[in-house]
């Protein structure tokens, strides 16, 4: 892709964003959310594969369908209440119906059936973006919503945290895992909600850090399926040792940065009355450890298979830069410590 084309989607991206963060009217909210969509499009679609051609279908339509729905609940708002105001949905209607809008647009169950097949046909850059970058600007906005309808956001996180463990069961493809292990850190993040937004925050800054480091090591063994995954430590042995320390942080075991939210949320839960929601979330994350599980011994104790479609490939030094992945990695492994500071620093 020409550079100056590449800088200008990503400069509206990041208009996009910023300008649904700054806005407190729902239709400045609204076309930040619209730039967002349509400066990613072209990135999605740049291999002309139609794989990707296919994916860039879905993901303009379901988005459409969503922003058409926000824009329909906040013209709602403005006609029952009289006023544009992101903080001041009070009545239930508009509220329910934006934050099954938004629950749309970053991929909560149940409406997440358009993400594992999208981030399927991306390439890892772009994949990165989708599971990133694009979270970012909805999430801004339910944060802002605090939904008069409590009920509907415990169901919508639980229903992600068992989907999100479910569907990775049975995948060999590693974007479609990461779809899923996305819905179920999602979920995690919209149980607390309600309840501690600086926990949300901080759930979903260690997600950042943990899906960057992740899509970066598949990037760098240009792995897209398990197979793939087997061949890494002739490329990068020292990053393949670590790579598992990655994957069990996402699945969220101690003494790594992944345990940190889970443990703050669980406890959270608890303190609401709410014991029950939190030993399903805990049970839903053993779903997820056990793809995570699975894509540790497939990279560090199997050998690859030989055959024409998994044969070994070229032992090529990677062009990637190292130094954002080394960052991201030491974060991923070494954060759980600093838990007290982060949380102090979150909720001042």
């Amino acid at each position: 892709m020409n550079p100056y084309i590449l800088a200008i989607l990503l400069f509206g991206l990041g208009l996009g964003t910023t300008i649904t963060f700054a806005s407190s009217h729902w239709l400045l909210a609204w076309m930040g959310l619209e730039m967002n969509t349509l400066a990613i499009i072209p990135l999605m679609d740049q291999h002309h594969h139609p794989r990707a051609v296919e994916a860039t279908t879905k993901y303009f339509l379901t988005q459409a369908a969503a922003a058409a729905t926000l824009l329909f609940a906040s013209v709602t708002n403005a006609w029952l209440m009289g006023q544009w105001e992101i903080q001041q949905i009070t009545h239930p209607l508009p509220s329910t119906m934006i934050t099954l809008a938004l629950a749309l647009k970053i991929g909560l169950a149940p409406l997440h059936a358009w993400l594992p097949e999208v981030l399927q046909g991306l390439d890892l850059t772009t994949g990165l973006i989708l599971s990133t970058w694009q979270k970012l600007a909805p999430f801004a906005l339910i944060l802002q919503l605090q939904p008069s309808n409590s009920t509907l956001l415990i169901i919508l996180g639980l229903t992600s945290t068992l989907i999100g463990g479910w569907g990775g069961l049975n995948q060999t493809q590693l974007r479609k895992i990461l779809a899923y292990s996305s819905i179920a850190h999602l979920g995690w993040m919209v149980l607390v909600l309600q309840f501690s937004p600086s926990i949300t925050l901080l759930t979903l800054l260690t997600y950042l850090i943990m899906t960057f480091s992740t899509f970066l090591v598949f990037k760098l063994n240009k792995s897209t399926n398990i197979n793939t995954l087997a061949t890494s430590w002739a490329k990068a042995p020292a990053l393949t040792a670590l790579t598992p320390l990655i994957l069990l942080s996402l699945g969220g075991l101690p003494p790594l940065t992944g345990f940190m939210p889970k443990w703050l949320i669980l406890q959270e839960l608890a303190k609401q009355g709410l014991a029950p929601t939190a030993t399903l979330a805990a049970l839903s994350a053993l779903l997820s450890l056990y793809f995570y599980l699975r894509l540790s011994y497939a990279m560090t104790l199997t050998i690859s298979p030989n055959n024409l479609t998994g044969s070994t490939p070229w032992r090529l030094p990677s062009s990637q830069l190292t130094y954002p992945l080394a960052t991201s990695t030491a974060m991923t492994i070494c954060l759980l410590p600093l838990t007290p500071a982060i949380s102090a620093l979150l909720t001042s």
